[in-house]
């Protein structure tokens, strides 16, 4: 059983949210690390260095930020292609300053992985594998090929083979490790980036709808006693007239006011802006966000009789999570259902449990651990996101499982026979439990035993 959502995600661009301003920082970071290793090598430990080239390759570098900064404004995004050249400049920047400052044996090697690592972070996995291979084959080309490090003295500063190919087998190791530490970081925030914002922009649509319900609601609440007069008096104005024309203007006045009382009451359908609307028996709400996916071919049965204790069924507080929540779980059963939907729910002095079962397949066993993370399964090609609707990214359960725990509810996933065994003649697929504590979203137990109060007016 898979889970499919209807909401629309930007694609996350590579690299075109990262400013020059930025990496210009960091190469201005780099650049002062370097001139002060060659002053403090040159000054401090004697070393016969190559001073002009070693100047001249730091200079580019300073010429590049200089020249950046004058054509491009600070704020500039670059492109995944413009970060990509971006910071493989510096990694063979880098390269040739350590082929001028003995190779490997030079223990600043080690920094050839942060530009994996700022692409691993920043920039596509094409980019990353790309600029990992470059890394290793700098590092192999540098433990055979190099200025050798010597005194003033004319000594040479050489590690033994040994400790230099276990230079070469720690970097190698490095620039893989860091590399695929860091992308699975990073996309495990990017995923979790995305799907909250899915889950701000349902929770933001149905609270949308909420106000724009309860609104219209309140409009027919307060135009009923106006328009019920209009309708009286235009009915005994009309049984007192004479005049057949006069007459039927009459008529068509209290037409027209029950016709406002219809459109209103039908646009009003959806909620009440009065304090009776921020509550609900727990089965009302529970069949309001079934409401949806009564008609699309599923049967749904609703059993609000499994009350512990001679429990009665509580009001609970009308709020969007809640409604959203349920109605992505109720939509994910229909989804995947043969036949039948069961929804029940069970009552005890502490607690109220919801149960969502369907008769379709279940959950994929290997998945039951992970049902509720985004995005469980292979990221989309980009053109993926034109689509009306992409399945298998597990995103509607994580919106589901995300707003039902921010009321206060615990959720646990499982299949039928995991935990009721072999029913005869009953087949059931998948099992959704929502338990909450009843002070979490009872009305009384929230707001108190006393009376509603007065219905307080809309303010514009």
């Amino acid at each position: 059983m898979h889970e499919k959502s209807t909401d629309r995600i930007k694609p996350r661009q590579g690299g075109g949210w990262i400013r020059l301003r930025t990496l210009v920082l960091l190469r201005w970071w780099a650049i002062t690390g370097q001139i002060a290793a060659l002053v403090i090598a040159r000054q401090l430990y004697d070393l016969h260095l190559e001073i002009g080239l070693c100047s001249l390759v730091v200079g580019l570098s300073v010429i590049n930020n200089l020249v950046a900064l004058a054509i491009y404004p600070q704020n500039k995004r670059l492109s995944e292609r413009e970060t990509f050249l971006f910071v493989l400049y510096d990694m063979l920047q880098l390269g040739f300053l350590l082929y001028l400052t003995g190779g490997l044996d030079n223990p600043f090697s080690i920094l050839i992985v942060v530009p994996v690592a700022v692409s691993a972070s920043a920039l596509s996995t094409r980019s990353t594998v790309v600029l990992g291979l470059m890394a290793i084959l700098l590092v192999t080309l540098l433990a055979r090929f190099n200025l050798p490090l010597r005194t003033v003295t004319g000594q040479t500063l050489k590690m033994p083979d040994v400790f230099l190919y276990g230079n070469w087998v720690a970097i190698v190791i490095g620039v893989v490790f860091l590399g695929v530490y860091a992308r699975w970081v990073i996309s495990e925030m990017r995923a979790m980036s995305d799907a909250l914002q899915a889950t701000q922009m349902a929770l933001a649509r149905e609270q949308k709808l909420t106000d724009i319900g309860g609104v219209v609601a309140a409009a027919a609440h307060e135009l009923g006693t106006p328009l019920a007069t209009i309708k009286l008096a235009s009915s005994e104005l009309a049984d007192e007239l004479t005049n057949e024309a006069q007459r039927e203007d009459a008529l068509l006045i209290r037409e027209q006011a029950d016709r406002c009382r219809d459109i209103l009451r039908s646009m009003g359908r959806v909620g009440k802006d009065d304090l009776h609307l921020h509550r609900a028996p727990l089965s009302a709400l529970v069949e309001e966000a079934a409401e949806p996916h009564l008609a699309r071919g599923k049967s749904v049965h609703f059993d609000f009789s499994n009350d512990a204790d001679g429990q009665t069924q509580p009001d609970i507080l009308r709020q969007p999570e809640i409604i959203h929540g349920l109605r992505n779980l109720i939509q994910n059963a229909v989804d995947y259902a043969d036949e039948n939907i069961r929804v029940e729910s069970r009552v005890t002095p502490e607690t109220i449990t919801l149960r969502i079962m369907d008769d379709g397949p279940g959950f994929p066993p290997h998945l039951l651990g992970r049902i509720g993370d985004p995005l469980m399964r292979r990221r989309p090609q980009p053109t993926d996101f034109n689509r009306p609707e992409y399945e298998g990214m597990g995103l509607g359960l994580f919106i589901a499982k995300t707003l039902l725990e921010r009321s206060g509810a615990d959720l646990s996933f499982a299949n039928g026979p995991d935990i009721f065994g072999t029913r005869p003649g009953q087949k059931i697929g998948a099992v959704v439990e929502v338990i909450w504590p009843r002070s979490a979203i009872e009305a009384e137990k929230i707001s108190g035993a006393q009376g509603l109060g007065e219905n307080k007016l809309i303010q514009p």
